[in-house]
């Protein structure tokens, strides 16, 4: 191999990863909902597009930067699931219905809403943040003058990639060290056993379709200083969430987290070696060869690893 094709190589990795820790904090915001309330969320990306509009807002009305409009949009859109999972998909958790997964046909329902909504607002048009660093980037030679190798971050692939580390540390955090949220961890590994242990479910629910809307919109506004902004944006993100969670393994965290750098790994491959209308191609293939050969996704694989030693 060639310093040159090394290079390409080594670039299209840290790409990957950079892309992939976006896509994991995404993949999270739907696999809490998912292990808490065992329903897939398919109005999640439409939630995060919601979050994008926000920061769009806030950026192009009063010139907050998008970064720091996480500050709002995420209290925002923790209140928008709340209410959204007390009066719409929690009364019809409780209905008795032919079809069983109406719940998840609710949520396709409700991204419809949103996405056409925002079409109403802001109209179909393409939208953006033009941030000052928009364009900017770490240059490895800058720091070690003798690399053979030319080496590039951009700057805000690299700020969001960061502040997708510091939300999922902090979610870790919250997981683990609190009462709430090792009350939503025990609703659900099981839900009766964490009832008789006094444990309020039907608030962790609530509590937990807020959190994961919080999660993605705060996702939205990193996503929104490198992406174009359009109302049916929504679809696509959700599609990403889903095989993240196939992948990770239904209600896994760190499936997720797992899922998603690999997600954005292979798909940085894709695009550069085959070429960029080849992404989604690539992302269905992982999702199929996830189905067909990891069935209980990448956690299941770590566990009979784990039993086996």
């Amino acid at each position: 191999m060639t310093s040159a094709q090394l290079e390409v190589l080594l670039q299209t990795l840290i790409s990957g990863l950079l892309l992939g820790g976006l896509y994991a904090l995404i993949g999270i915001g739907m696999t809490l909902i998912m292990g808490v309330m065992k329903i897939i969320n398919l109005a999640h990306g439409e939630l995060m597009m919601v979050g994008m509009y926000v920061a769009y807002v806030l950026f192009s009305s009063f010139h907050i930067d998008p970064y720091l409009s996480i500050l709002i949009a995420a209290p925002l859109l923790f209140i928008l699931g709340v209410l959204l999972q007390k009066y719409l998909v929690n009364p019809v958790l409780k209905v008795d219905a032919i079809i069983p997964e109406n719940q998840v046909i609710l949520t396709v329902g409700i991204g419809m809403v949103l996405s056409n909504i925002a079409t109403m607002i802001f109209s179909s048009d393409y939208k953006t943040t033009p941030v000052e660093y928009a364009t900017k980037a770490w240059y490895l030679s800058d720091y070690w003058k003798a690399s053979p190798i030319e080496l590039s971050l951009s700057m805000p692939w690299s700020v969001s990639f960061v502040f997708a580390l510091l939300i999922t540390l902090g979610l870790w955090f919250f997981l683990t060290k609190t009462d709430m949220g090792k009350s939503i961890r025990a609703t659900a590994q099981d839900k009766d056993a964490a009832l008789m242990m006094g444990v309020n479910v039907e608030r962790m629910r609530v509590f937990t379709f807020g959190l994961g809307s919080a999660i993605v919109g705060a996702a939205g506004c990193l996503f929104i200083p490198i992406y174009y902004l359009y109302p049916d944006l929504g679809g696509q993100f959700t599609l990403i969430a889903f095989v993240i969670t196939i992948l990770g393994g239904l209600g896994s965290t760190i499936g997720a987290i797992v899922g998603g750098l690999i997600l954005g790994i292979f798909e940085s491959l894709t695009s550069t070696y085959i070429g960029m209308g080849w992404a989604p191609v690539g992302r269905f293939a992982i999702f199929v060869a996830a189905l067909i050969f990891i069935p209980g996704g990448i956690v299941s694989v770590l566990k009979r690893r784990r039993l086996s030693r």
